[in-house]
C-alpha cells in the first residue's frame, strides 16, 4: 500500500529541527520529531523507509505509523510536540476534601472514653470504624492535620 508523502512547510521543518537540536527535551518527544523529519519529502527530499526510520530512531515500525498519524491529526507542530495532560488521574484519590473535613472534625472532638487525647492511630482507626474511608494510615492522618497546621498535643 502506497502512502501519500508527508510534505512539511519550511516553518514546520525549521521548528522540528530547532526542537531536536536545542534545549533539554524528553527522549520520547525527540524521537517523535526525528521520525517526522525522516518522513519529510519537502524540497525534493527522499523519505526514508519505515524500517530505516525505526532502526535509526530506536522505535518500532508500528510507532512510526502511529507518530505519522498523530502528526497529521494535530493542528500545529507545537501541539504535536507537547505531552497531553491526563484528564483523570490513574487512580482516584482516596482522601477528598470531604474526608479531610470529617477527619479534622473528628480530631477536634472529645477524645474517646478511656483516652486522655486523640492519637494519630486512634484517629485512623475511628475514621475506618465510622466508614469515613475504607482504610487510612496514621501517617495520612498526620499529613491531613499538618496541612491544616493542627496538632494533637
Amino acid at each position: 500500500m502506497k502512502r501519500t508523502p508527508l510534505v512539511l512547510t519550511h516553518e514546520q521543518r525549521n521548528e522540528l529541527e530547532q526542537f531536536t537540536t536545542t534545549g533539554v527535551r524528553s527522549a520520547r518527544l525527540l524521537n517523535r520529531a526525528k521520525v517526522i523529519l525522516a518522513l519529510d519529502t519537502s524540497d525534493g527530499r527522499r523519505a526514508m523507509k519505515q524500517e530505516e526510520i525505526a532502526r535509526l530512531v530506536g522505535v518500532s515500525r508500528n510507532s512510526v505509523n502511529v507518530i505519522r498519524r498523530e502528526f497529521l491529526a494535530e493542528e500545529s507542530v507545537s501541539a504535536f510536540l507537547q505531552r497531553k495532560k491526563r484528564e483523570t488521574p490513574p487512580v482516584a484519590p482516596k482522601i477528598t476534601g470531604e474526608v479531610e473535613a470529617k477527619i479534622i472534625a473528628l480530631a477536634c472532638s472529645a477524645a474517646p472514653e478511656g483516652c486522655s487525647r486523640w492519637t494519630l492511630r486512634l484517629l485512623a482507626d475511628k475514621a475506618v470504624e465510622l466508614c469515613i474511608v475504607d482504610s487510612v494510615s496514621s501517617m495520612t492522618v498526620h499529613s491531613i492535620l499538618k496541612k491544616r497546621n493542627l496538632s494533637l498535643t
